[in-house]
Parts: structure tokens; C-alpha cells; sequence
């Protein structure tokens, strides 16, 4: 496999240029919180080969998932905070030649225990370098306005941004009308997961997954996002809702064409958590600007209808945290639910790489900081 993520430059033409030229431009916002960032020079040339990514990047406050089982466990390994300011990986997680960061995941390969779906994605850590403190303690995670004891967490809200490229997406799926088949997500707002889920919170379900799908025979892809509704795993009505933002729906299959982002075209979204209300910016140099918001604390969906199947609280009393980076969609398990598009994979990196059984996403930048009060 070469490492190299494919120039944006080389995919649409002049719409590319123009993006990237506007990328440069994103100015870093204030911030009480840790940021994390890549320099925004995008042609800045070859990298030194013997960099990682947290020389590029702020990584010290966030971990790391993989598709690997390095330690024999069953589970995919997790790199913590102090070990990722020195870590790389030649195939999951490095830089390429233009210092850009690169996460790529096969189909078939390690999982984490409550998921099907490969990843190689960041989580953010409040706690830092800490170990101390416990993943799952409220100084290490965030929360909404109205939780009874939101002062008690690392924050009220927060704010995630990025600018990035989905250079690859898996070709091929069993199921192909399933929603997540030739999919990525690329950032999350994610809830803790609890041993116990008395008093209506602590599934680990997941407010917000942004996602990027690309059918193999269209030129280009859709970007949306989807709202899990907060209920009990095995309750029927916990599915994902979802709401586009450029191309089609996820189960339209039809071709986006110009309405639609390329591989390797740039764009960037922004997830800005305020009190209960979660704003979402989408930018596109050449599809304009997007904007949706939802109340997180309540069951009135982002189309300002009460969604009465959803938890009444919403996400008000859950634990919740960021992620981003490549949580690929392209489950290789066969069930019924519309979760698993049963894609295939061998298992064997090269075979599955050239298959085209893999996701491989770009990120440019990548900002955390406090939440702000809408314009």
C-alpha cells in the first residue's frame, strides 16, 4: 500500500484548488480547552520520515482505537494518551508526505467489544496525560446544560472542528441497500457506556455520528449525519435518524453528481455543543454552507417535531465525549438489521487493500475548544 493519502488537488479540479485555498484561511478559535491542530501550510512538500503524528498534532489529550490486536486481548488495542506522542503506525495511523494525518481501516480486523465495525479513530481525553483519573469519571468527559450536576464535569459542551478528505471508501458490500454500506464515519459525539443504565442514561449511544457514503459507480459521495435515539439496546426503536447535508440520502441510490463531494475533495464540518442546543456548520468551497441544530436534552428532533419513540431526556444525563477520525461502517457481520451490510474481508491487509475492502480518510486540521454561543 503506498502511504501516501491522495492529493486533494488531483480529485475535481479547479473545485479542489479553490477548497484547499479557503482551508488555509480557517482561523483558530479561542479556547480554554486543549487544541488540537495540523499545520494549515497544505503544500508544505515532503514530510520527515521519521515524524509521528503528535509532532504535527497536539495529541496529549486524546487516544487512540485500532484495527489491531497487538496484545492477543480479543479487542482492538487502544493507545493511550502518553504512548500516542510517540506512536505511528506504517498502514493505520501516520503521516503522509504533505504532513497531513492519515487514519485507514480494512473491513475485516480487530473490534472493540460493543461493535462490529473496525476503526481507527481518536477519542478525546479531558483527563489528559492523567491516568488517574478513570475513563469514566466526569473530569474526563463532558455535559449538557441541564444534567443536575453538569458542574461537576471537565465542561458544559464543547466544540469539535476539522477539515478533511475521504480519499477511500469500501467498493464492495453483500447488502448494498443498507444504509451504512460504502461508508465512513468521521466524527462522533459519543455517550458513556455504563454497566448498569438505571435511571435512563449510560447505553452508549451515540447523539451524533457524521458520516460520508460513496456508491462504486458514481464519481461522487453524500455527507449526512444520524441521531441515535437514547433507548435500551434491544429496544426495537433504537435506530439511527438520519438527516443529509450534501448528495442524497444514505439509502438513495442514485447518483449525487455535482450536488455531491468527491473523493479527496475537501470540506469541513464544525459540531459546537452550547449548553443543550448541538449547532453543526458543514462547508464546502463549492456546495456552499450547511447548518442544522438539535436539542440534546429533550426528544424534539432537529426538524422541531416531538419524536415520541425517543428517550424524553434525550441526552441530558449522559457522560458524553468527542471522536474523529475513520470508524469504518462496512460491518462484515450478516444479521438482519440494517446495522450490518455484511461487507467482505479476508482479513490479510494486502489482499483487502487491493480488493478495495477499506476506508482511508484524510484530516487537515482538527480543533477542540470550548463551546461559544451561536452568532
Amino acid at each position: 500500500m503506498s502511504h501516501r493519502a491522495q492529493n486533494p488537488l488531483l480529485k475535481y479540479g479547479a473545485i479542489a484548488v479553490a477548497t484547499l485555498a479557503c482551508v488555509g484561511c480557517i482561523d483558530k478559535p479561542s479556547s480554554t480547552h486543549t487544541e488540537v491542530h495540523v499545520s494549515k501550510n497544505k503544500q508544505s512538500g515532503v514530510a520527515d520520515s521519521n515524524l509521528v503524528p503528535a509532532d504535527k498534532f497536539d495529541l496529549t489529550h486524546w487516544s487512540l482505537t485500532l484495527p489491531v490486536d497487538d496484545n492477543k486481548n480479543g479487542k482492538a488495542d487502544v493507545i493511550q494518551v502518553p504512548q500516542l506522542q510517540s506512536y505511528t503506525h506504517s498502514d493505520y495511523f501516520y503521516l503522509n508526505s504533505a504532513g497531513h494525518l492519515v487514519f485507514m481501516s480494512p473491513n475485516k480486523a480487530a473490534t472493540e467489544v460493543t461493535s462490529t465495525n473496525t476503526r481507527s479513530e481518536l477519542r478525546y481525553e479531558s483527563r489528559g496525560a492523567e491516568q488517574s483519573i478513570d475513563e469514566a469519571d466526569p473530569k474526563n468527559n463532558w455535559a449538557l446544560a441541564a444534567k443536575s450536576d453538569a458542574a461537576s464535569f471537565d465542561a458544559i459542551g464543547g466544540k469539535l472542528k476539522a477539515t478533511l478528505a475521504v480519499d477511500h471508501v469500501s467498493l464492495n458490500a453483500g447488502y448494498p441497500n443498507k444504509p451504512p454500506a460504502y461508508s465512513v464515519v468521521i466524527a462522533q459525539i459519543h455517550a458513556y457506556q455504563f454497566a448498569s443504565q438505571e435511571g435512563g442514561f449510560g447505553w452508549g449511544n451515540e447523539p451524533l455520528k457524521l458520516s460520508y457514503k460513496k456508491w462504486p459507480n458514481h464519481e461522487t459521495g453524500s455527507v449526512y449525519w444520524t441521531y441515535e435515539r437514547n433507548l435500551d439496546f434491544d429496544d426495537p426503536n433504537r435506530i439511527d435518524i438520519e438527516y443529509p447535508v450534501w448528495g442524497r440520502s444514505w439509502e438513495d441510490p442514485s447518483d449525487p453528481g455535482e450536488q455531491g463531494i468527491a473523493l479527496g475533495e475537501a470540506f469541513s464540518y464544525t459540531v459546537n455543543v452550547h449548553e443543550n442546543i448541538m449547532y453543526l456548520t458543514f462547508e464546502s468551497e463549492r456546495l456552499g454552507t450547511v447548518k442544522h441544530q438539535i436539542d440534546l436534552s429533550n426528544n424534539i428532533d432537529a426538524n422541531g417535531h416531538v419524536d415520541e419513540l425517543d428517550n424524553p431526556k434525550g441526552y441530558r444525563d449522559d457522560y458524553l465525549y468527542f471522536k474523529a477520525g475513520n470508524y469504518n461502517q462496512c460491518s462484515t457481520k450478516d444479521a438482519p438489521s440494517f446495522r450490518y451490510p455484511a461487507c467482505p474481508g479476508s482479513g490479510e491487509l494486502a489482499k483487502d487493500i487491493a480488493d478495495g475492502n477499506y476506508t482511508k480518510v484524510t484530516f487537515f486540521e482538527l480543533v477542540v475548544s470550548a463551546s461559544e454561543a451561536p452568532n
